[in-house]
């Protein structure tokens, strides 16, 4: 049963006994032919304790509860001698290394096993050589020896080797720890910012699809318009030709009334001076009477600035009141243009009076039809601010002004 503990050393008489092994046929050694201090190594290398443990509970029926140590030594106290355990042992190493047992068996003589033992045990398959070689018909008692010894060694080393790979690997695993931590923030990070150029290329998806509509349904417009040209054109013959004159002659028109509009203005400056000039030589010529020493000055005195010196058209209106519109709108800085609505000036020069005016005042009850749908046909059309009136009373135009000078001061 289990629970001897062998030596640590062999024994100087253990030692003798290896030199002095018999010669054997071509008969593979078995394990409890060892002598006792080989079973050490054999168990400890060639076996791992997982299997070593479940070979005891295969072989005794039980499950062990001994540790590592206790189960390898009570196999090695088995293992000396033919025992269930010895044999399932056996047989285990041997399924275990049937490979290099055979690449073992080409090696006919002591030093070849010697020289295959060599190079074996450089490789990556140190426990197969192990086994065969001690198991070897050829392993004489000197290579038996020196290949116990070199592996003893070698657990040395590697135990050495097991304490420095456990301190770096500690090390290691503080790092892998630190490492691990700076990896589950990057990832969060990552994660962040995926969503945001998730977010980000969603809402950019969004508008391409929206310009890719509106590109679209330009494009429909587009040509839908084309093949309205086309149909208008061969419909209509010669309609680029008449397009293009219509456009010059909406230019000239244009040039043309604006030079009625400059004419225009010219004309009320004039006016305006000669009045003046009038009155300051009425003036002059009143206290010239009366023995006042006065000098003549053309220049005009500034006017109030509410209509910003605009020209100001006066449609309609009882022909008595039209000073009296004059001197309103000159009073409030505004330059005075009049048009009776059609009723004594021709229609045709209404047009080139709205022209040449910047604010319309419309008296509704006192023009033509004809004259009020010129009127509000051309504010329309050119935006002129026009205000319309029912009573030519003097009150009326100035609540228009009022209403006018808002609107265009600033």
């Amino acid at each position: 049963m289990l629970g001897h503990k062998p030596g640590a050393s062999a024994s100087v008489g253990a030692v003798a006994a290896i030199a002095t092994l018999p010669a054997r046929g071509s008969r593979r050694r078995r394990l409890w032919e060892f002598e006792g201090f080989a079973h050490c190594p054999v168990i400890g290398v060639c076996l791992p304790i997982a299997n070593l443990r479940r070979l005891v509970t295969k072989v005794w029926g039980v499950q062990s509860v001994m540790d590592d140590y206790d189960l390898h030594c009570g196999a090695i106290a088995e293992c000396k001698q033919r025992s269930p355990l010895a044999e399932a042992v056996q047989r285990e190493l041997d399924q275990r290394f049937a490979a290099t047992l055979r690449q073992s068996a080409k090696a006919k003589t002591t030093e070849a096993l010697s020289a295959w033992w060599g190079e074996a045990s450089r490789g990556d398959d140190l426990a197969g050589a192990f086994w065969a070689t001690l198991t070897h018909p050829r392993c004489s008692a000197d290579l038996e020896h020196q290949v116990l010894g070199q592996v003893h060694m070698l657990q040395h080393q590697v135990g050495m080797a097991r304490r420095v790979d456990l301190a770096r690997f500690e090390a290691l695993m503080s790092e892998n720890s630190m490492l691990a931590r700076e990896l589950g923030q990057a990832q969060q990070r990552s994660t962040r910012q995926t969503a945001e150029l998730t977010s980000r290329s969603e809402a950019l998806q969004g508008q391409v699809m929206q310009l890719r509509a509106q590109l679209i349904a330009r494009d429909t417009s587009v040509m839908a318009l084309k093949a309205d040209l086309q149909t208008l054109e061969a419909v209509v013959p010669g309609l680029k030709g008449r397009v293009s004159l219509e456009r010059e002659t909406q230019q000239q028109a244009e040039r043309i009334h604006a030079l009625e509009r400059a004419l225009l203005q010219a004309q009320q400056a004039c006016e305006k001076q000669v009045r003046r000039v009038q009155e300051l030589t009425d003036d002059l010529a009143r206290r010239d009477g009366a023995g006042e020493s006065v000098e003549l000055d053309a220049s005009l005195p500034d006017t109030a600035n509410g209509l910003g010196d605009r020209a100001v058209l006066c449609v309609g209106g009882r022909p008595a009141s039209v000073p009296l519109y004059r001197h309103i709108v000159e009073g409030t800085g505004g330059r005075f243009l009049h048009h009776d609505g059609g009723e004594e000036e021709s229609a045709a020069k209404l047009d080139a009076t709205l022209a040449a005016a910047d604010l319309v005042i419309c008296q509704t009850g006192c023009i033509s039809h004809n004259a009020y749908w010129r009127v509000k046909d051309h504010c329309k059309r050119t935006g002129k601010q026009c205000v319309f009136v029912e009573n030519p009373g003097s009150a009326c135009l100035k609540r228009a002004l009022a209403e006018l000078r808002p609107r265009n001061q600033g």
